[in-house]
């Protein structure tokens, strides 16, 4: 009888699958992603009744119990295994406490570039008990000064190669009483001690776990810096269930624990270091670190690494696409690709050339309370809605007015929910299972990423500053960011800093900085509007080299724009859609255009740039 029931339920079954699929051709994929959150959320819950905490260091020193001899990092010729890598750890564990009188609770700002020591420092910093704060290695005075204020870093490890960008700030350093070590093995500088020496005189042997016994699940884990409508970086706070979340993406994707991922994306982004270092950690996997990005050496590292999992943002795929042609692009291991940005257009390029490779398209903001998944593949989709991610963090799509910035409220002062296919502003419910923690000693900043009465009163939701869509089939589509800051080369621009940039300069007088789009390019490069100071002209001279000593390649404004006056709205505020969508164009600007030419500095924007740039004879 019992066998007669059972055959009768998987002949129902076998019926049943095949009717599913035809109604929804994605329902396996959502079944795999349901089982795998189900998985994540009993985890969670484990590690929120788990005495003494269970934090990802533990995890850490577990892969080194479990698999000691396994490489853990890969680095140009030297790797290291997670036994080494402990031991690494623990020298620099006790060096930093011994000579930076460093105790739990301490936050240590690191400044360096990806290497392995970066991962040492971290990894130290978790066995104090302290809170490591990731330096953008490209700011650079006003803004490195202005991190430190943010999360009140009592240490700052910097990297030796930036030994000359801490000496510019080296006096309001010691001014805050920040002690300041570089990674060499001697330093003669006053106000600046060496660390390496002292790394390698310090014992290997394991730290007591009671250094960090009161660490727990909403201890601030990180400050990673995101830049913002303030014009300067913010920290924001990733407490260890934020990292413990990000760091199952991997598992999310499909990662295995025999794969090998490859990370030359910054250490100091939440992509590399919690995407991916956090991830491979709590997979036990091999991590590949490379210095910096190099399309020309990309495919070459991972055949000769074995790389089996790669991150991308979506310029990466578009630069591996605009490499050469090979014969041997398919020669690689490659299996799975994880990251956000990729374009429609660029995704399916790049599978024609380089092979199957499974694509897991991800989104979400290093300080928001929502993301999505694209694990069904579909081409061009940021993610995939699911009944179980939308029961723990609610979220809606409600309409938007770009002109006016802000959302469309109806008759009773409530937001309205966009319909399927239609593009709105996502915010996201905050609440105990979808927290917004905000920004360090930001409070201001904080309060403006909050939503207010959005349906009902009292009610609250995190604004994500993205406009989205969703079909009818449930996949989210990015379509554009709002308010003052744009997306290039990966890296958030805050309009405001760019444009504080500019007015140092003697002959501007007003300046408003906005993204552009650029056939052939994913976000959006800067732009500037200018007027000038009467009797005066636009030194180009002048304003390059104060862009190019204080700003990094990414925020410097590529097209000028001088104007005779800017256009204001009523409120007074700068009007940027407008000037965004007039480009850049000599053909269609009347104003004088100047172009930011590599090396020379700006000058005069001709119809023959214009459209050796739109053609793709200039890269930018």
């Amino acid at each position: 009888m019992i066998a007669y029931i059972l055959y009768t339920v998987l002949a129902g079954l076998a019926l049943l699958l095949p009717l599913l699929y035809l109604r929804n051709p994605y329902i396996f994929h959502d079944i795999n992603y349901t089982i795998t959150a189900i998985k994540i959320a009993i985890r969670m819950s484990k590690f929120k009744k788990q005495k003494p905490f269970y934090s990802m260091l533990d995890c850490f020193l577990d892969r080194v119990a479990r698999q000691p001899h396994k490489k853990f990092i890969v680095f140009e010729e030297s790797s290291y295994t997670y036994s080494q890598a402990d031991r690494e750890s623990n020298r620099v564990a006790r060096a930093l406490s011994e000579h930076g009188q460093l105790k739990e609770g301490d936050t240590v700002a690191l400044f360096l570039g990806n290497e392995p020591q970066f991962v040492w420092i971290w990894l130290a910093l978790c066995k104090l008990g302290c809170t490591a704060s990731l330096l953008n290695s490209n700011i650079r005075s006003k803004s490195l000064l202005h991190c430190f204020s943010c999360c009140e870093a009592k240490v700052l490890v910097a990297g030796a190669d930036l030994q000359g960008a801490v000496e510019e700030v080296l006096p309001s350093l010691n001014q805050q009483g920040v002690r300041v070590f570089i990674l060499s093995e001697e330093c003669d500088v006053d106000g600046i001690e060496s660390l390496s020496d002292k790394i390698q005189q310090a014992s290997d042997q394991p730290l007591s776990p009671q250094l960090r016994a009161n660490i727990n699940l909403k201890s601030p884990a990180l400050y990673i810096y995101t830049s913002g409508t303030t014009g300067l970086p913010k920290a924001a706070v990733i407490n260890h269930e934020r990292l413990w979340l990000a760091s199952f993406v991997q598992a999310v994707a499909g990662v295995r624990s025999d794969d090998i991922i490859y990370v030359y994306l910054p250490l100091y982004h939440s992509s590399g270091f919690l995407m991916g270092l956090c991830g491979a950690i709590e997979k036990g996997i091999t991590v590949v670190l490379r210095r910096k990005f190099s399309a020309s050496h990309f495919w070459n590292d991972c055949r000769k690494y074995n790389v089996t999992v790669i991150q991308y943002i979506g310029e990466i795929m578009r630069y591996l696409c605009n490499t050469p042609k090979r014969d041997n692009d398919r020669d690689h291991k490659v299996r799975l690709a994880l990251g956000n940005g990729i374009r429609a257009d660029t995704w399916t390029d790049f599978l024609q050339r380089f092979g199957d490779i499974c694509i897991v398209e991800c989104y979400g903001a290093t300080e928001g309370n929502v993301g999505f998944v694209n694990y069904a593949g579909k081409v061009g989709a940021i993610g995939k809605e699911n009944f179980l991610h939308k029961m723990g963090c609610p979220y809606a799509l409600i309409r938007y007015d770009t002109e006016k910035e802000e959302p469309v409220k109806d008759s009773r002062g409530f937001c309205i929910e966009v319909p399927r296919g239609e593009t709105g502003l996502l915010v996201a419910k905050i609440a105990e299972r979808s927290p917004f923690i905000g920004y360090a000693k930001n409070g201001q900043q904080t309060e403006k990423k909050k939503v207010r009465d959005v349906f009902v009163k009292g009610d609250l939701y995190f604004n994500s500053g993205d406009l989205l869509k969703i079909d009818n089939e449930g996949f989210v589509f990015f379509q554009d960011r709002i308010g003052d800051t744009f997306r290039w080369k990966g890296e958030n621009v805050a309009t405001t800093e760019v444009a504080d940039h500019l007015l140092m300069v003697d002959c501007i007088k007003e300046a408003n900085v906005y993204g552009v789009k650029v056939p052939g390019h994913e976000g959006r490069i800067g732009m500037a509007a200018l007027t000038l100071k009467e009797n005066m002209d636009f030194d180009g001279e002048a304003a390059y080299q104060h862009v190019k000593n204080f700003l990094p390649s990414y925020a410097r404004p590529r097209f000028i724009r001088i104007q005779d006056a800017l256009v204001v709205t009523g409120t007074f505020k700068q009007m940027k859609v407008k000037l965004g969508e007039e480009g850049f164009n000599p053909a269609v600007i009347r104003d004088p255009l100047f172009y930011l030419e590599d090396n020379k500095g700006y000058v005069p924007m001709t119809q023959e740039i214009f459209n050796s740039i739109a053609e793709g004879r200039i890269r930018l």
